[in-house]
């Protein structure tokens, strides 16, 4: 079954490219707004660990309306949800309530395997249809924090169609930290591999976005952009934010800027002219470039829209 879902067409819905996620308790009411003027890309509506128990109700409540306010007035950045795990009696609820228009995606909590990544695609499909929604059109972000999910990254990947992008967990002392056992350090070695493999298992499933997890000491905004910058290296194109003095950071850390595009351009021009003399290689700005190099620029070109 896994095996034919995987070579289905890619189904990504609105989900579009996010430097920045930032998640908002689902319980306070007027945060989404907070985040919307921080400048983040996209808004992860938190309905599992952030709300505790016996708001679970309200809270729902509160992130249905969140949803409406941000589709009618900010069509510009992305929704997200984190719901409750499907070992849970709040899951379907949570559904229920969320899945409306406006929402890009969920983010999947304690993924373990790729048939949990089925399931919620099942519930999914059921509540599009009772909405009327277009199918295929909410996405699914699986969040890669348990040791099992590591270990089946690359099937988690391919599970559905409807997976746009896997997020990576890192974070100190929270699920995947206990998980797996290791001892976390600013610097990032003892979750590299962690990270690595999310990497190349998003992109092996043609999934261009892959996403990292937080960085959760909220005043070290020194250490924020250092693991930013080493995020962005290894191949990230977003990350998950915790507090919104975060978004500029991240935002500059996994832009392009107008600098970077020009460079970009010039060289597609200098290789396009190179290829009409016959030429499959040449000198640009004092580096080798060859197609490999140029498909990479017309890649970056696109996606900032200037292709």
């Amino acid at each position: 079954m896994l095996e034919n879902l995987s070579r289905q067409p890619r189904q990504r819905g609105r989900f579009r490219p996010f430097r920045s996620l930032l998640f908002v308790p689902g319980n306070r009411e007027g945060w989404a707004e907070k985040a919307v003027r921080a400048g983040a890309d996209a808004v992860i509506l938190d309905l599992e660990d952030a709300v505790p128990e016996h708001q679970k109700e309200s809270a729902r409540t509160t992130v249905a309306a969140s949803i409406d306010w941000l589709h009618a007035e900010h069509p510009e950045v992305g929704v997200l949800v984190r719901p409750n795990g499907l070992l849970t009696p709040h899951v379907g609820k949570d559904l229920a309530a969320v899945v409306r228009p406006g929402l890009d995606a969920l983010l999947l909590p304690m993924i373990r395997t790729p048939e949990d990544v089925i399931r919620y695609d099942a519930l999914v499909t059921y509540f599009e249809s009772e909405r009327n929604l277009d199918p295929g059109s909410i996405s699914l972000v699986p969040t890669l924090e348990t040791a099992q999910s590591v270990a089946h990254c690359e099937q988690i990947a391919q599970a559905t169609p409807r997976v746009a992008s896997l997020l990576a967990a890192a974070a100190k002392g929270a699920d995947i930290a206990r998980e797996i056992g290791f001892v976390w350090t600013p610097e990032g070695l003892e979750t590299l591999y962690l990270r690595s493999r999310a990497i190349v298992a998003c992109r092996a499933a043609g999934i261009t976005h892959p996403i990292c997890g937080v960085w959760q000491d909220i005043h070290d905004l020194d250490g924020l952009a250092a693991f930013a910058q080493q995020n962005r290296r290894l191949g990230f194109r977003g990350q998950a934010l915790l507090h919104p003095s975060h978004v500029e950071i991240t935002n500059r850390t996994y832009g392009i800027s107008d600098e970077e595009l020009d460079r970009y351009e010039r060289m597609v021009a200098t290789f396009e002219a190179a290829e009409g003399r016959d030429r499959g290689a040449v000198l640009f700005e004092g580096e080798h470039i060859d197609i490999a190099h140029v498909e990479t620029a017309r890649q970056i070109l696109k996606q900032a829209g200037r292709r």
